[in-house]
């Protein structure tokens, strides 16, 4: 990791505390933004959005879906981890967090909110720091670039669904229009335009060099859009500061449950200890940059989701190193069952 990446928790923090301020200073710069909309999309938000996501979607090399069937009892796991597991059990940690033994704390008319922003954060699995954690546990490259673009893949066709129902289930309106139009702004034309260039600069033998000038542009961009989310949810976030620690506790459990569940299946299948590390900082990682956009473009930047979706951002960092140590600590213990 660079210095930028591994501090990334330091830098959200201040940018949180300079949209706060900034917010409270500017409100009426804040409003001239948010009113910059066409479709119900915020044009700089959306501009944003772009820097972010498709730096980390060149990456992506659709071709190593081919490699699949070599790691085939890992990718089973990070898939069941990913699509059948992460978005319900955060929904109900949701739900009985948010929605029950929190709710005496938080802004009544937020709450559904809240709990529609966890949805959105579990239903995309990480795409860009995945690569991060992988190389921290000496991760099979090949399984870890072969499942991140078979997570990308699904992610078009299953996002809006897996959403749709668990908002449904929620009792949450569901905006389909809105909904749709998030996937397909923030999901498939990304997708469309990052592979193309990424085949342009193959090409060119430059795909590398562009990555690494991207990729300060991608964080850059994240922490943009956060001084302007906080810029909207100061108010709410000053008059109730214990908001970012509650949404915090569902966020936590989930990342430990999934990535514990990941590694104990892993374990029980047989699965190489460099593959199921791997596997384990997949199913538990959230592609948090689509999970912002969505939220925003579904329940607007002063919304409640939009708040959930950004401490997602906070802790990511932290936490996800934490998960990177136990699965080193553990190799020992883990790989007794393969002998």
């Amino acid at each position: 990791m660079n210095l930028f990446e591994r501090y990334l928790t330091l830098w959200v923090a201040l940018c949180i505390l300079a949209g706060i301020a900034l917010g409270h200073w500017l409100p009426g710069a804040f409003h001239a933004i948010a009113r910059l909309e066409i479709a119900q999309v915020n044009l700089p938000v959306a501009v944003l959005v772009w820097l972010m996501i498709i730096p980390m979607l060149l990456k992506i090399d659709f071709g190593a879906l081919g490699d699949v069937k070599q790691h085939w009892r890992g990718i089973g796991v990070t898939l069941f981890i990913n699509w059948a597991v992460k978005p319900f059990s955060m929904a109900l940690l949701g739900w009985l967090f948010i929605g029950w033994l929190f709710r005496p704390w938080l802004p009544a008319d937020q709450i559904d909110s809240y709990i529609a922003g966890l949805i959105l954060l579990a239903a995309a699995p990480c795409t860009a720091m995945v690569f991060v954690w992988s190389n921290l546990v000496d991760g099979e490259p090949h399984f870890t670039l072969s499942q991140v673009a078979l997570n990308d893949a699904i992610m078009v066709v299953a996002f809006a669904p897996i959403v749709g129902l668990l908002l449904g289930m929620s009792s949450i309106s569901i905006p389909w229009e809105t909904l749709l139009l998030s996937v397909g702004l923030y999901i498939v034309i990304p997708v469309i335009i990052a592979q193309i260039w990424r085949r342009v600069l193959l090409a060119n033998g430059s795909l590398e060099q562009m990555q690494r000038k991207l990729g300060p542009v991608s964080l850059v961009a994240l922490l943009v859009t956060l001084v302007l989310l906080f810029g909207f949810q100061g108010e709410q976030i000053v008059s109730h500061p214990l908001v970012i620690a509650l949404l915090a506790v569902p966020i936590l459990i989930q990342v430990y449950f999934n990535s514990g569940l990941a590694y104990w299946l892993n374990r029980q299948c047989g699965v190489a200890h460099c593959v199921a590390g791997p596997s384990a900082l997949i199913g538990a990682s959230n592609f948090f940059e689509l999970a912002v956009a969505a939220a925003i473009s579904i329940f607007g930047l002063q919304s409640g989701a939009a708040l959930a979706t950004v401490v997602g951002v906070l802790i990511e960092v932290p936490v996800m190193l934490t998960v990177v140590h136990i699965v080193n600590a553990s190799r020992g213990w883990y790989e007794r069952a393969r002998r």
